[in-house]
């Protein structure tokens, strides 16, 4: 079922910001909490990451990629995403899956504004 809401692109970006920002933050902290406390000194985040299993290493990446969708949803441009584009699609799909209802607005945004 789909959910009710106008389909107009700005009203559905609102709609999705917090759910989407939830549901990568939720997913975020899970890896987080599975991995070696990160460090925020350059040199010493290195040697954090060479210290890293391949799965570690694999998950550390994700949260990487995790954290930059973050931000860029809440207005904090991320590399290699257009700066006007509120609801990059790796965002979208990162986040879809998770809850019913959010996958079900995702399918709505998506049907408004095909191709990005």
């Amino acid at each position: 079922m789909t959910p009710a809401v106008e389909a107009a692109p700005t009203t559905l970006v609102a709609a999705l910001r917090m759910p989407v920002w939830n549901i990568l933050t939720r997913r975020a902290d899970g890896i987080r909490r599975d991995l070696p406390p990160r460090p925020e000194a350059p040199t010493e985040r290195l040697a954090w990451l060479r210290s890293l299993n391949p799965e570690q290493a694999r998950r550390a990446a994700l949260l990487d990629h995790l954290d930059a969708l973050r931000g860029h949803v809440t207005g904090c441009p991320a590399l290699g995403y257009a700066i006007d584009d509120p609801m990059p699609e790796p965002a979208l799909q990162e986040a879809e899956g998770f809850n019913p209802h959010l996958t079900a607005l995702i399918a709505v945004y998506r049907a408004a504004c095909p191709g990005g």
